[in-house]
């Protein structure tokens, strides 16, 4: 089995000194199933491509197991030594240990720096099939590209196989990548090679910490890494929801200075105001508010009747639950009922349930993605969901300087990865724009400087 990953961070090489494997060496490891061999079939400054290779042995690999009579064959003659399985993870964690910490002495630099990274696995065993390999790596931020091969190309007859080569593409660190990989890959079978205890939950968590407990299939992860162990699985889901809780509980404490700081100007108010006025004047009917929150931009909705049909999405349940009691949902009278709908989704996650919309809002919301899953969300709206209208605002990142409680330098909340100035966010609006056929007009939020321009920027897109 094989796996390449390649770059065109400039100058490539650099992914020599991540994975501590020099490119002019060949080098081999002894693993217990077998051995791992690790090469550059390229390494030059435009690109590199280091290559895990696994040699397993089936004899090693049967070793040492009990085998029922009529089963034993079975140990020896199977898919494992083709196959990237839970011999690919462990070899991960043994030859490419560091790289999987994140530690690098000599550039250390690198470690927390996003790459243009492109994975190859030949091949990946799915029981699921393709909707179900996407579904994993798409909402981390991955461009997934795949080719299902013939059980026979003698027998065609025969059908299909359950095994894909699959391409990832991503801008991410390295060992981001490697821990996804390290997760993911024995997800697709299950047939691990190894006793599945409270160890695995522990490795599950900690390889799986910061990006797994908002992961849109984090129960089917869970349940397929664990090898449907119930007692495993509701621990694992148990520690996630605290993880996912302690996040959200960290985004309220976390938001109330961003309010404070614009309160004085009613930013808020203005901002939903303009958000109003631009879904109006498209005459959209049905819309979709992606980010909703606490519902903030709902309430607004639901007093037009124009709009007649409404859903809130987001990530967070408890948001979601603080939406539907300021709402008063369960109260509404029935024809007011029938208007609204709350989902719990991922912006990450190509959604059937978002397709057929007028209007999509997105408020203050972008600047809270770091770029993976930017670059994720935009093929989830613009490309797959793409409704007629989009209506998008960010902070104006030069409009800082007026507040003199906010350091130089600091983002109005802590949790956005970046705030854009105007160049940068109509640079991108206008890409966006080129690439998924859609004229882009900007409109200034708030009271307006003559230098710096307004607080918050708004983006209004029209499909062409």
């Amino acid at each position: 089995m094989l796996l390449t990953i390649s770059t065109t961070h400039q100058p490539a090489t650099d992914l020599g000194f991540l994975l501590h494997k020099h490119p002019d060496r060949f080098q081999s490891f002894e693993l217990s199933f077998g051995a791992s061999h690790v090469f550059y079939p390229e390494a030059n400054e435009q690109r590199c491509t280091a290559c895990l290779m696994l040699d397993v042995d089936p004899v090693e690999m049967a070793r040492g197991r009990r085998r029922q009579q009529n089963s034993a064959l079975a140990h020896y003659v199977n898919d494992r030594p083709y196959v990237a399985s839970s011999f690919m993870s462990t070899a991960i964690s043994q030859v490419l240990g560091s790289a999987l910490a994140g530690r690098c002495k000599d550039r250390p630099d690198l470690v927390e720096t996003p790459l243009p990274l492109e994975v190859m696995i030949e091949v990946l065993p799915v029981k699921g099939g393709e909707n179900f390999l996407r579904s994993i790596f798409e909402p981390l931020g991955y461009e997934v590209e795949t080719q299902l091969h013939v059980l026979d190309e003698n027998f065609k007859e025969w059908g299909d196989s359950p095994y894909f080569s699959v391409k990832l593409s991503n801008t991410v660190t390295l060992t981001k990548l490697l821990n996804h990989l390290y997760v993911l890959i024995p997800v697709f079978d299950n047939q691990k090679h190894y006793f599945v205890g409270r160890d695995e939950l522990n490795k599950l968590l900690t390889k799986g910490e910061g990006w797994l407990a908002s992961h849109p299939e984090k129960e089917a992860i869970a349940r397929r890494y664990l090898k449907f162990q119930p007692s495993l699985f509701r621990q694992a889901l148990a520690r996630l929801a605290e993880e996912e809780g302690a996040a959200e509980q960290s985004d309220d404490a976390q938001q109330q200075p961003e309010d404070a700081l614009e309160q004085p100007l009613s930013l808020n108010d203005q901002r939903l105001g303009a958000v109003m006025a631009a879904l109006r004047s498209a005459g959209a009917k049905r819309i979709v508010d992606l980010g909703c929150g606490e519902g903030k931009l709902l309430r607004e909705l639901l007093k037009d009747k124009q709009f007649a049909e409404i859903l809130g999405m987001d990530v967070s349940i408890r948001s979601l639950e603080i939406a539907s009691r300021r709402l008063k949902i369960d109260d509404l009278p029935s024809f007011q009922a029938e208007r609204i709908k709350l989902m719990h989704g991922s912006l990450m996650y190509r959604d059937k349930r978002l397709f057929g919309f007028d209007a999509a809002a997105v408020v203050e919301v972008i600047e809270h993605l770091d770029p993976p899953r930017l670059s994720a969300f935009e093929r989830v709206l613009f490309q797959h969901a793409k409704p007629q209208t989009i209506v998008l605002t960010t902070p104006n990142a030069e409009y800082n300087e007026m507040w003199e409680t906010l350091p130089a330098g600091k983002f109005r909340h802590s949790d956005h990865r970046f705030e854009w100035t105007r160049d940068e966010f109509q640079s991108w609006s206008t890409g966006i724009g080129d690439r998924f056929g859609y004229l882009v007009r900007f409109v200034p939020v708030g009271p307006e400087d003559d230098k710096l321009g307004p607080p918050t920027q708004m983006g209004v897109f029209t499909r062409e």
